[in-house]
C-alpha cells in the first residue's frame, strides 16, 4: 500500500510513519516543520527515519536513508500548489492526515493559525483526494470537540455541537468538510477523535513531558483546577495500532443509518468518525504520582484555577473502535509512563546531577 502521511515530524505521525514502513509499506511523509514547539525534537524525529536536516529543502523530495520505501517532502498543506504535484506524482492509495496546528491554549492567542492550517489545509488535503481518487482518507479529530458535553463516557454518537475553543471548533470543521466530500465525492473518510496521547517522542507542550522536565530542572509544575482533573491517557503504540486497523479498513456507508435520527458518527456515504483513546479516565494527580515514582522526584506543585478552553474530564467511549475494527489497547499507564522517562532520560542524558537545563543529545 503506498499512503501519504501529513505531519511525520510530529509526534503522531513519526510513530505512525515508522510502523507502516516497517510493516512494508511505501511512505510519502509531509511536514512543514513549523516552530510550535522545538524544531530540534522534530528534525531528531525525523533523523530516526534517515532523513537529515541538512538536506531539507521546501518543496523537495527526499529519499530515506535508513528506508528505502520512505520519502519525505518539507511542505505545509496549506500550498496547494505544491501539494497537488506531490499527489501527482505519487498516487496513493491512503492518506492520513495528521498535519494541523494543534493545542488548545495557543488557540487563545494564535487563533488565525487553526484556521489556515486546520481549515484551509485540511480543505487542500480534500480537493487533492477528491482530483486523484483517492481510496481513503483518514484525518485527526480530537476529543476536544466534545466542548460542554457532560455526559460520559464520551461517544461518537452524541452530538457534539458546543466547543469551548477555537482548536475545537477547527476539528469538529474538519468532521463536517469531510462528510460534505464523502457525499458530493464518495471519498471515504474516517475521522479519529484522539484523547490525550503520551509516550516516547512525545509533544513537550503536553503534560507528561511539562511535568517531566520541571521536576527534574527542580522547578514548579502548574496543576490546573487543582489537580481535580482527569484524562483518558492513551499510549503512543496502542494509538498507532488503531490507526493502521482503520486506514487498512475504508469507511463504508452505514446501511442502517436514519436521516430522520442522524447518528453523527456515520452515514448514509462513506463516512465514519471514531473515538481513539484507552477507554479510561485516569485522575490527574494519580498520573503526576506515576511520573514521580518513576523519577524518584516529588513535584513542587502550583495548583491553578481552570483554564479557558479545557475540560475538567474526558474518558472515550471506544465500543465502536472494539467492534468495527478490533481495537484493544494494552498499555497501562504505569508501563507507559515508565517507557517515557526512560525515553526522556536517555534524549535529554539525564544523571544524577540534578536539577540541571536539559538539551537533547546532539545539540549541545
Amino acid at each position: 500500500m503506498k499512503v501519504l502521511v501529513t505531519g511525520t515530524a510530529g509526534f503522531i505521525g513519526f510513530h505512525l510513519a515508522k510502523f507502516l514502513l516497517e510493516r512494508g509499506d511505501e511512505v510519502v511523509g509531509i511536514d512543514s516543520i513549523n516552530d510550535y514547539y522545538d524544531v530540534n525534537l522534530k528534525y531528531r524525529r525525523l533523523e530516526e527515519t534517515g532523513i537529515m536536516r541538512a538536506d531539507l529543502v521546501y518543496g523537495k523530495e527526499l529519499r530515506s536513508t535508513k528506508y528505502p520505501n520512505y520519502q519525505f517532502v518539507k511542505l505545509d498543506i496549506t500550498d496547494h500548489g505544491k501539494l497537488k504535484k506531490v499527489f501527482k506524482n505519487c498516487h496513493f492509495d491512503a492518506v492520513c492526515n495528521l498535519a494541523a496546528q494543534a493545542g488548545v491554549r495557543y488557540s487563545l492567542s494564535n487563533p488565525r493559525a487553526y484556521l489556515e492550517s486546520n481549515i484551509t489545509g485540511f480543505l487542500n488535503i480534500l480537493e487533492c483526494c477528491r482530483t486523484h481518487h483517492t481510496k481513503h482518507l483518514v484525518y485527526a479529530s480530537s476529543s476536544s470537540v466534545y466542548g460542554l458535553n457532560k455526559e460520559m463516557p464520551f461517544s461518537p454518537a452524541q452530538h457534539a455541537d458546543h466547543p469551548v475553543s477555537l482548536y475545537a471548533a477547527s476539528k469538529k470543521s474538519n468532521e463536517l468538510m469531510a462528510h460534505a466530500y464523502s457525499h458530493l465525492f464518495q471519498i471515504p473518510t474516517t475521522g479519529l477523535r484522539f484523547f490525550t496521547v503520551y509516550g516516547p517522542w512525545g509533544r513537550p507542550d503536553m503534560a507528561l513531558f511539562l511535568f517531566t522536565k520541571a521536576i527534574l530542572e527542580n522547578n514548579n509544575i502548574e496543576v490546573f483546577n487543582n489537580g481535580m482533573m482527569k484524562r483518558d491517557f492513551t499510549y503512543i503504540d496502542d494509538i498507532v495500532d488503531g490507526i493502521v486497523r482503520v486506514i487498512d479498513h475504508p469507511a463504508e456507508s452505514n446501511p442502517e443509518w436514519n436521516e430522520f435520527k442522524p447518528n453523527p458518527a456515520s452515514s448514509n456515504v462513506p463516512y465514519r468518525v471514531f473515538n481513539i483513546g484507552r477507554g479510561q479516565s485516569v485522575d490527574l494527580m494519580e498520573f503526576i504520582a506515576e511520573i514521580e515514582k518513576n523519577l524518584g522526584m516529588v513535584a513542587k506543585k502550583h495548583y491553578l484555577p481552570m483554564q479557558k478552553g479545557d475540560v475538567v474530564k474526558t474518558w472515550a467511549d471506544i465500543s465502536a473502535m472494539k467492534k468495527m475494527m478490533g481495537y484493544q489497547p494494552r498499555v497501562s499507564v504505569a508501563e507507559g509512563v515508565q517507557n517515557f522517562v526512560n525515553w526522556y532520560k536517555d534524549f535529554y542524558l539525564v544523571t544524577e546531577n540534578l536539577p540541571q537545563q536539559l538539551e537533547p543529545a546532539g545539540y549541545h
